[in-house]
């Protein structure tokens, strides 16, 4: 599995290779857990666009495309003021309630969100875990 992309001054984009793990519901829809994807360019940002555009059904199950679809109702309510330093992805790079992209076991939002630099032999993990209630 590969994309293509070009350089700046019309040569070919270096091809970065990670693994790619999925659990749940990505899982399923790919039919497994596990496979190496290279693609043209270095950060998660472009590793998304070649995989979104070989498998478009995976945007709609990750990607918020509004503020309702990345947020769920929780049963504690939110202090209006809260300890620390709270940021998150900007509209269109946040994933939807319960699902996550992590690159090697840290939350892509904790590191550079979707311009996080990837290196040949990085873990992406596309998670979408399987709810279920009583």
């Amino acid at each position: 599995m590969s994309a293509g992309g070009s350089e700046s001054d019309g040569g070919p984009r270096a091809a970065t290779t990670v693994t790619v793990r999925c659990t749940g519901h990505v899982r399923t829809e790919l039919g497994t857990y596990e496979f190496e994807y290279a693609f043209a360019g270095d950060t998660l940002r472009e590793f998304l666009d070649a995989l979104f555009d070989e498998y478009p059904q995976l945007q709609d199950m990750l990607i918020a495309e509004t503020e309702a679809d990345a947020t769920h109702g929780g049963w504690a309510p939110t202090p209006d003021e809260l300890p620390g330093t709270w940021t998150k992805n900007p509209l269109g790079e946040q994933t939807i309630a319960y699902a996550r992209i992590l690159v090697n076991g840290r939350f892509n939002e904790n590191e550079k969100g979707f311009d996080t630099t990837l290196e040949d032999g990085d873990r992406v993990a596309l998670v979408y875990p399987f709810m279920f209630c009583c």
